[in-house]
């Protein structure tokens, strides 16, 4: 899972209520590519190259795993969704919306479609002002100086007159403050790494990941179940019981936020598929022991994919000890999962149907999903 990138994104609407249409904007760029982390203070210009209404500008820095030509298509998509309408005329315009990529990090990009960094964001006053209200250290990775240095050698005077009025942060409602520990659970090829590694980026959590890659048994369950079920399930006991161990102990969990992609009563669960009935009483036993002493998620998340769709992504990911799973071993996965689930009177436990979601790909899923676990926290 990449970790996201930070955009500067210039906003400007001098048509219909400017206000609205830049906090519409924000609501949208939120939505559709990334969390926005800070917004400067809007301010009032005059019309640049044309006579115009004056403009309401502004500049917000978001984190988004998009790259940047996809980041360009979908403000463009916002800029048409809030009335504006592009033409061949190559000269300035009343608009109801502008959304320009100002800066990515320290990426030069230079293709027809798009220029990174904005070829003319040091002649502005009105872009440069918005952009050193939050990121005025900011280096320009062609003209190598940082942003308050372009902002006091720029030539350009106009006046800027800030307004009272603030741009407001959708993405302030997801702060996780009443969770300290969060387990994402789900069958295998569900996604659980994928969205407790984007949960651990997006709000600065501790990530905790099984190291199942690491087994040396698991290639060899796969190939024959029978002979290697009772020393794979012992093996990710015991690693599953100190990794657990040993990295929640390095935590304050009053302090911190933690994120793991497995809880261990997956080992049960797993354990009671696999194993002959006299194994797993023996196996039952030594978890019982080691599960008490072990610190329990705030909340347990289960993330539910139908049969088909667990395939395709098992499929899609291509690991070759995998390739043989069949549709009936998930199944029994699944519904051990929920037989789990069911007899959890204690632990706060949340099921989040995603058959129908990419969740990694299309930030509306990622989002809805962070929604169904900050309800189940409030």
């Amino acid at each position: 899972m990449k970790a996201p990138k930070t955009y500067y994104i210039a906003l400007g609407s001098n048509e219909g209520d400017r206000l609205e249409l830049l906090q519409l904007a924000l609501n949208m760029i939120y939505r559709e590519i990334g969390d926005v982390k800070a917004i400067s203070e809007i301010y009032e210009t005059p019309a640049w190259g044309f006579s115009g209404n004056p403009f309401l500008n502004a500049c917000v820095s978001v984190n988004s795993r998009f790259p940047a030509e996809k980041v360009l298509r979908k403000l463009l998509k916002i800029e048409t969704a809030l009335g504006r309408s592009r033409n061949d005329s190559k000269t300035y315009q009343n608009r109801s919306i502008d959304l320009d990529i100002l800066l990515l990090e320290d990426e030069i990009i230079a293709s027809e479609d798009l220029q990174v960094p904005h070829p003319e964001m040091h002649k502005r006053k009105f872009v440069m002002k918005p952009l050193s209200d939050i990121g005025a250290k900011e280096i320009h990775p062609i003209l190598k100086k940082s942003v308050e240095q372009l902002l006091l050698e720029t030539v350009d005077d106009s006046t800027l007159i800030p307004i009272p009025e603030k741009l407001q942060n959708p993405g302030r409602k997801f702060a996780f403050t009443n969770c300290n520990y969060i387990a994402i659970e789900g069958n295998i090829g569900a996604g659980k790494t994928s969205l407790s590694t984007m949960i651990s980026q997006d709000f600065n959590a501790k990530l905790i990941l099984e190291r199942f890659k690491d087994n040396p048994f698991l290639p060899k369950f796969y190939e024959d179940q029978f002979r290697y079920a009772f020393p794979l399930e012992m093996s990710f006991l015991a690693d599953r019981y100190q990794q657990l161990s040993d990295d929640l102990a390095q935590y304050d969990l009053f302090k911190d936020f933690v994120v793991s992609d497995y809880d261990v009563f997956k080992s049960l669960i797993f354990a009671k598929i696999t194993l002959q009935e006299d194994e797993f009483l023996l196996y039952e036993k030594l978890f019982r022991l080691m599960y008490k002493e072990l610190v329990k998620p705030d909340l347990y998340v289960y993330l539910y994919q139908n049969t088909d769709r667990l395939l395709e992504n098992i499929k899609s990911r291509g690991r070759d000890y995998e390739q043989n799973i069949q549709p009936e071993y998930l199944v029994n996965i699944n519904k051990s999962y929920l037989s789990f689930i069911k007899s959890q009177n204690e632990m706060k436990v949340r099921i989040i149907e995603i058959s129908d979601m990419d969740f990694v790909n299309r930030r509306e899923d990622y989002l809805f999903i962070l929604e169904q676990i900050n309800g189940e926290l409030v």
